[in-house]
């Protein structure tokens, strides 16, 4: 686990503080989203598929500020769009550190030499950086040829600069696990704090619909992938039981509460994967007034394939606190990479308390080839 110690030990405390005060519901991360802009079109994102007007607005300071204090998570991921492009992002990170948030800035890198300057080190930011594998892969997921080289080239920099880094991986169809572990080798030897990982989620509006890994196949991915890694000693930046979620091994539920976002639409309901679900006015109507069964694997069928960390990452944290040993026992041996799988969770989508027909409260984009 690449997560440093007193990272852990903050999100522990704050997360027994909830346990203890029976709290049912609960933010682990803010998924702040502050523009939609984006100096990329990847096949795998619609989000520069709004109308100018939109991609033009831009939350501000105080808006992320209030978003970060109503909300209270303890970690922030600061996503997008591009970040970088958004010329109030060094006060909005200086001003959430000051909170002694953990942030971690998603960034493809492309504007990081650039703007690496208007930033300080600190154990409490984290550069983000977008990665989906080795340079072929990584340039083909983003549709323009030379971004890993300009990618690495900026962590190397990053590194220097004595900041934290991890790499932020997408896994599609058409991987192969010796090919992704090799990139993980040489991840690790750019000596960035640790991987985050996971299947890519099928965005309605992505261009590219033929490219998201189903569930099966995800399961069999990882399993083959923690097989090889056995001894390579990677540094992923997960609970041990959601990395054994991952190899099939846990039949979780989505836990869509655990990372709530904020984008410049308001609150998004019920996670940022769902783009037409609609969109609450502050935190707390998101909580109380989201019906929350609509919504996971087995009662929705646009979550039927989904395995993404915002999701289940939380609930593997609450499942680390119910099973501590068996949390244990994962994170020394690792996940379990043969025998039979965890069964899936049952199907409901014809129950009659469980309705689909969600009208959206804001525009929405339609999707176009990029």
């Amino acid at each position: 686990m690449g997560i440093p110690l007193i990272q852990q030990y903050r999100v522990g405390c704050y997360l027994l503080g909830r346990k203890l005060r029976r709290v049912k519901r609960y933010p682990l991360v803010l998924m702040l989203e502050p523009l939609f802009r984006c100096n990329l079109a990847c096949a795998g994102c619609g989000k520069i598929d709004y109308p100018d007007a939109i991609l033009n607005k831009r939350l501000s300071l105080a808006e992320c500020l209030a978003a970060a204090d109503e909300c209270g998570a303890p970690i922030i991921s600061i996503a997008g769009g591009e970040p970088l492009i958004h010329k109030e992002m060094p006060q909005i990170v200086a001003s959430l550190i000051a909170r002694k948030k953990f942030i971690y800035l998603c960034t493809n890198a492309l504007l990081l030499p650039k703007h690496i300057d208007q930033y300080q080190p600190s154990r409490y930011l984290s550069f983000s950086i977008h990665l989906d594998g080795n340079h072929i892969r990584h340039d083909t997921s983003v549709c323009r040829k030379g971004v890993y080289d300009k990618a690495v080239t900026a962590i190397r920099l990053a590194r220097e600069r004595g900041f934290r880094v991890t790499i932020n991986c997408t896994l599609f169809q058409g991987e192969k696990a010796d090919e992704i572990a090799d990139f993980f080798d040489a991840v690790m030897e750019m000596d960035v704090e640790g991987i985050t990982v996971a299947p890519g989620f099928s965005y309605e509006h992505a261009p590219d619909q033929d490219g998201f890994l189903q569930r099966a196949a995800s399961k069999r991915l990882f399993r083959n992938v923690f097989r090889i890694g056995r001894k390579r000693h990677w540094r992923l930046n997960h609970s041990s039981l959601y990395l054994d979620f991952l190899a099939g091994n846990q039949s979780y539920q989505c836990t869509p509460w655990g990372n709530p976002t904020r984008n410049v639409f308001g609150w998004q309901r019920p996670c940022y994967l769902l783009v037409d679900e609609g969109y609450a006015p502050s935190f707390r109507a998101l909580i109380e007034d989201t019906d929350w069964d609509r919504y996971g694997v087995g009662r929705n069928p646009k979550c039927a394939d989904c395995m993404a960390h915002c999701g289940f990452e939380p609930t593997a944290v609450d499942a680390t606190f119910s099973h501590p040993l068996q949390a244990l026992r994962t994170a020394l041996h690792g996940p379990r990479t043969e025998g039979p799988m965890a069964p899936e969770l049952p199907v409901r989508y014809g129950h009659p308390s469980i309705q689909h027909a969600v009208p959206s409260e804001l525009p929405i984009h339609r999707g176009h080839s990029v």
